[in-house]
């Protein structure tokens, strides 16, 4: 049986005190009791919807977004008494925005996320390419913390492959280089 719950009361109950700019609650500390499944649902795009219903209010969605825990193929929402399991129709989040700035190791991509995390691409933070058996389609994410992955927008993997580099030596291996590792856009 779906839960229902007050989304406003459960967002109070981890909201950020003072200059919001606090740190990500530590939800992988936290050990509350499973509450039950809750009818939210993340869709492919990176839209949230509560009882079938789209949650409009981005800075909701931003702040259940940092109380968002995997566990296997199962997602939660957590807060230090609760834990409900919501759906996830591929990853939670969609890195919309990509940039490229030079650092002292060298060129780096930062992406930016639907819910306005920003990530270096490089060892914490790798990219990697799934592609559709069927269509042959490439689904591209990158790691945004610890195993919470963002869809790589289409627009955002074509911005990728325009600057990508050619590898012939392995066959032709499109791939992106940011803070010195390299990372595969795919076979062509």
């Amino acid at each position: 049986m779906k839960s229902k719950v007050n989304l406003e009361q459960l967002a109070d109950s981890v909201a950020p005190k003072g200059d919001g700019k606090k740190p990500l609650p530590p939800v992988e500390q936290w050990n509350p009791p499973f509450s039950g499944d809750l009818d939210m649902r993340i869709q492919r795009d990176g839209r949230w919807f509560y009882l079938g219903s789209e949650i409009k209010r981005q800075a909701l969605v931003k702040l259940f977004s940092t109380i968002l825990l995997r566990e296997g193929d199962e997602y939660f929402l957590v807060t230090p008494v609760e834990k409900y399991r919501i759906q996830v129709e591929d990853v939670p989040f969609v890195a919309v925005l990509v940039d490229t700035r030079q650092t002292e190791e060298g060129s780096a991509l930062e992406f930016t996320t639907n819910v306005d995390d920003q990530v270096v691409a490089g060892p914490d933070h790798p990219i990697r390419v799934e592609v559709d058996p069927t269509s042959g389609e490439p689904a591209p994410y990158i790691l945004v913390r610890k195993n919470l992955e963002a869809l790589i927008a289409r627009n955002v993997f074509y911005q990728l492959v325009d600057q990508a580099e050619m590898n012939t030596d392995h066959g032709n291996e499109l791939f992106v280089t940011s803070l010195g590792q390299r990372f595969s856009l795919g076979r062509f």
